[in-house]
């Protein structure tokens, strides 16, 4: 290589179609270390290149500039760069570079955590994941790092709109982990508890050969999270779990089953005792927020267990039964469980009478009907993309490989008639 300008010239005349882009690439392959020998000098070169035009050759300058150090004083300018980048390259250029891609966007969010504004990544990482993304199916390894932003930036509803999405394609394990649990976090600060016991699960159960943090975080957030949204947790695991979290999870979430042996004796006191008790490890873990939830959880757990029992109660009542402060605090609960779709009652503000009712849905309305049809396709199409890919393995040749082995090691044929037969 002669110069930068060769550099340029290389990128802005072979950028005009595929075949061109095709040769610059395999060109900017064996650059490489030209370019990151020159890194502190290329700056000026991306005022030269076209974001749009020249995406693939702006992607290895970029990624050259960003193999040094970068000192503070200069982060602030370069995450403007590299957002501009983003915002505006074009998709079909850097997945050509996929691993250069990721490597630019993984530093932007160190970047923009580094200079403590984290909220500069968020709308340049979804653009990011959707320009790197083949099919809404396939999990990026930027979909972690765009969730830990809106985590950071507590922009739970730009996180959680990623969240509805069906997963079939997984690169990394490790991307897997993290994008349920932090997508369980997004779902619990957006009050969907049911979809974060989805993800937490998905944790849990992930086939693992070893024990990681990851595993042991999400089970104590998915047995807290299991008290708010059914009022129950069950120790017992699918079968499908694999034996190493069965073996050891338990043993690391102590404080917490603790927690949920106290919240099924229905008693709040015995429940706030357990609280106190491992307070500060709850504290430690950055749960206390959640467990605080449980047992306002409880409180209403409680008032339900009332509408079973009891057509009409005064909200002194309540408040004794429930074990609440006083009437106007039953109030409070009662109006925010109505407001939640948790109960239907009325209030009697005149004598302080709850009246509870039934449930008025009829599951005849328009709206309904087009909830269920919608739910009925989805099921189609997830057992139509079950099949497919049961089809696909079938085929696969290192799962019949695997397979094999585990036949020969396991040929249940060869004691066909052996077992002995016992008479009932």
């Amino acid at each position: 290589m002669d110069s930068i300008e060769s550099v340029v010239a290389q990128i802005q005349g072979l950028s005009s179609n595929s075949q061109d882009i095709a040769q610059l690439h395999s060109f900017l392959k064996q650059s490489e270390e030209f370019l990151r020998a020159e890194s502190t000098r290329l700056a000026p070169v991306l005022l030269q290149l076209d974001l749009v035009k020249h995406s693939l050759g702006y992607l290895y300058v970029l990624d050259a500039c960003m193999c040094a150090p970068i000192p503070k004083e200069q982060s602030h300018e370069l995450v403007s760069t590299v957002a501009t980048f983003i915002n505006g390259c074009a998709a079909d250029q850097i997945r050509l570079a996929p691993e250069k891609f990721i490597s630019i966007c993984k530093r932007f969010k160190e970047q923009v955590i580094l200079i403590e504004a984290p909220i500069r990544g968020v709308a340049p990482m979804l653009t990011a994941i959707q320009k790197l993304q083949l099919s809404p199916e396939q999990l990026t390894t930027l979909h972690p790092d765009f969730l830990l932003l809106c985590l950071l930036t507590k922009c739970y509803k730009i996180g959680f709109s990623i969240l509805g999405d069906d997963i079939f394609e997984i690169d990394q394990p490790r991307d897997f982990f993290l994008y349920c649990y932090y997508g369980g976090m997004i779902c619990i600060g957006q009050k969907q508890f049911r979809k974060a016991l989805e993800l937490l699960q998905n944790v849990v159960t992930a086939p693992m050969s070893t024990l990681n943090a990851i595993a042991v975080e999400a089970y104590k957030k998915y047995i807290l999270v299991s008290l708010i949204h059914l009022g129950q947790f069950s120790t017992s695991f699918p079968k499908y779990t694999s034996s190493v979290a069965q073996r050891n999870l338990k043993n690391y979430s102590q404080a917490y089953l603790e927690l949920a042996n106290s919240y099924s004796t229905g008693r709040i006191s015995e429940l706030e005792t357990c609280v106190q008790t491992h307070k500060d490890k709850y504290q430690s873990d950055n749960n206390l927020g959640i467990v605080q939830q449980v047992v306002s959880s409880m409180y209403k757990r409680n008032i339900q267990r009332l509408t079973q029992t009891y057509l009409t109660l005064s909200l002194q009542d309540i408040a004794i039964t429930v074990q609440l402060s006083s009437p106007k605090d039953a109030e409070m609960h009662v109006l925010q469980m109505i407001e939640d779709g948790e109960i239907y009652a009325n209030i009697n503000q005149k004598d302080g009478m709850v009246r509870f009712l039934e449930d008025p849905e009829q599951y005849k309305t328009c709206e309904m009907i087009e909830h269920i049809d919608s739910s009925i396709q989805r099921i189609m199409m997830l057992s139509k993309k079950l099949t497919d890919m049961d089809e696909r393995m079938s085929y696969d040749p290192s799962y019949l490989a695997k397979v094999g082995k585990e036949k020969q090691r396991f040929d249940f044929d060869d004691f066909e008639g052996v077992a002995p037969k016992f008479n009932l």
